[in-house]
């Protein structure tokens, strides 16, 4: 019969590394398990690293979402303000609050240089019609009277600027 030869040198160490047919085939499949081991380890931990990744940009986008919403309300509550100065009526009151009156009938200039319509001065208020003003307070320690008494020259009277004063939100 057949005897097997043996082995010497570098072919007996490389023929320890492998199974033989009378051995288990346990060298040979420890390094396949420890791969599959690896391999799915680290398919676990890219996913967990994903599954955090995509948490961190739902927690993002919610936070966007919720400032947009604000900033949308916010908008909103200043478009209302606006409107709220700009209607006929509320302009109509700041304007008599600052002592105007409506005026008379306009006339036009046409092309040729001729003067179209009549017009007419603006309504005078009496005395109890015009509001009361607050003056500034380095002008109330002397009334016009006195100064165009001690200067000999009307004083000039600061008038309030035409522009509106805002108003505050509530709740903000």
């Amino acid at each position: 019969m057949s005897r097997k030869p043996e082995l010497r040198g570098r072919a007996a160490r490389l023929a320890r590394l492998f199974p033989g047919p009378g051995s288990s085939g346990q060298a040979a499949r420890t390094p396949f398990v420890l791969l599959v081991v690896l391999l799915l380890g680290g398919g676990l931990i890219g996913l967990l690293v994903l599954n955090s990744a995509l948490s961190e940009g739902s927690f993002k986008q919610d936070d966007l979402q919720r400032d947009t919403k604000n900033l949308t309300d916010e908008e909103q509550a200043l478009q209302r303000d606006i409107d709220a100065y700009s209607a006929p009526d509320a302009l109509q009151r700041r304007a008599r609050e600052l002592g105007m009156v409506p005026g008379g009938d306009p006339a036009f200039l046409g092309p040729d240089g001729k003067v179209k319509g009549v017009p007419s001065a603006a309504a005078q208020q009496s005395a109890a019609q015009i509001p009361l003003v607050l003056r500034p307070p380095e002008t109330v320690a002397q009334s016009p009277a006195d100064t165009v008494a001690q200067a000999g020259t009307p004083a000039a009277v600061p008038t309030p600027s035409l522009s509106p004063t805002p108003t505050t939100t509530p709740g903000r």
